[in-house]
């Protein structure tokens, strides 16, 4: 449930982290939807750790629906997604420049992966945003990003 709390604030329920506050400038438009949720269509980018590198893209209609996401060139210096022009016109982006990338990661097997094939799109300018397929196969939807093993390790050294 989402109740606007003032000009620039929102409140949202969520499972994970209950009723939170949220800046309006953090609220992402899904035309579409994500691919597999297509009927949920605003999405709040909440960012629980100020210098970590993972967020939850929150549904705004669905206090169950989160993903957590990150930025891929975090994780691998030379991923491009390809913004086709018509693309860039749904997202009313003129410039590729204006676009923020992001990737849903995934617990998987013990490791953390990330899907590099389905790179979300956010026009940084407006907050329009999609998920693309990316028609290049050279990326996979499970790239691995971390063994939990070696974080879990890492964090208790």
């Amino acid at each position: 449930m989402v109740r606007p709390t003032g000009a620039t604030d929102m409140q949202i329920n969520t499972t994970r982290f209950g009723t939170v506050d949220v800046d309006e400038t953090r609220l992402l438009n899904f035309e579409s939807g994500l691919l597999g949720f297509s009927s949920y269509h605003v999405f709040a980018l909440l960012q629980p750790d100020e210098h970590g590198v993972f967020f939850w893209l929150q549904s705004t209609e669905s206090p169950d629906l989160a993903f957590v996401v990150t930025d891929p060139a975090l994780w691998v210096p030379d991923y491009q997604a390809q913004i086709r022009k018509e693309q860039m016109a749904e997202l009313s982006m003129n410039e590729v420049d204006d676009a923020q990338v992001l990737v849903i990661v995934n617990k998987r097997d013990g490791s953390l992966t990330a899907n590099l094939q389905g790179p979300i799109i956010v026009n940084t300018r407006n907050r329009n945003s999609m998920q693309l397929v990316l028609a290049e196969k050279r990326w996979t939807t499970r790239y691995e990003l971390v063994k939990i093993n070696e974080s879990v390790q890492a964090q208790t050294a």
